[in-house]
């Protein structure tokens, strides 16, 4: 007897997971859309490649993926939504996200001609640490990072869903975040990709620094106007 409750138990968890399935799928597939779009994380792992050893470039990538479980750990703690209602906290976050990427950009701009050679290695001694703070300030300064997953774990993740499954969700989501940017720093260090770069890399530099000129652009300008993006889930928001 004691065997059957055993076996109705071990049945019903299984079949409460798989009821999951269909969530963690629209998760996961909603979070690739958004980690695939361009934007800060994007242009910081590139330049990182580019300008970086490979070595530098993969901690930049590590460091945007646990970037993520700061945005999971605050949205599961509730503390996201309250960010997302408080219009003070948010210009706050808007406005040092902005500051921080402006200073990226800036060092983009300075970049000269012939910045990028793969026989002479990088350009500039950053330390591991330094790479890591990079790519880990680059995701947590985001605001658009700030309103995707509070959208997601307000919208897309039911508030049934047990606390545990969702902080699954979120160390998924951060695997999947750093593995992604790993590989983009993996392909653009490539020495024949590099080599590629040798003649016009200053100009993709610069180029980099204008995106995210204008990115920090459009989240200073939100602040003043006060307007806001939209509270569900998109894609394009680069997490």
């Amino acid at each position: 007897m004691l065997s059957d409750f055993s076996n109705d138990g071990e049945r019903s968890g299984g079949a409460n997971m798989q009821n999951y399935w269909p969530e963690f799928l629209t998760v996961a597939l909603v979070h690739l859309l958004a980690v695939a779009s361009p934007g800060p994380d994007f242009a910081v792992t590139l330049r990182q490649a580019l300008c970086q050893s490979r070595r530098n470039a993969l901690l930049t990538a590590i460091g945007i993926g646990a970037g993520i479980l700061v945005h999971v750990g605050y949205s599961l703690l509730g503390i996201g939504l309250l960010i997302q209602q408080s219009i003070v906290l948010f210009s706050i976050l808007k406005v040092l996200g902005a500051l921080y990427l402006t200073w990226i950009a800036i060092q983009c701009l300075r970049a000269r001609a012939g910045g990028v050679h793969v026989e002479k290695g990088p350009t500039t001694h950053q330390s591991g640490l330094a790479a890591l703070r990079l790519g880990f300030l680059t995701n947590v300064l985001n605001p658009k990072a700030t309103l995707f997953f509070v959208s997601l774990f307000s919208v897309v993740i039911s508030p049934g869903t047990p606390i545990a499954l969702q902080a699954g969700y979120g160390l998924y989501m951060a695997l999947a975040t750093g593995l992604w940017f790993a590989m983009v720093a993996v392909f653009f260090t490539l020495p024949q990709v590099r080599r590629s770069f040798n003649r016009f890399g200053h100009w993709l530099d610069r180029l980099m620094g204008g995106v995210l000129l204008v990115l920090a652009g459009q989240l200073l300008l939100s602040t003043v106007s006060g307007s806001e993006p939209p509270s569900g889930p998109i894609p394009g928001t680069d997490r």
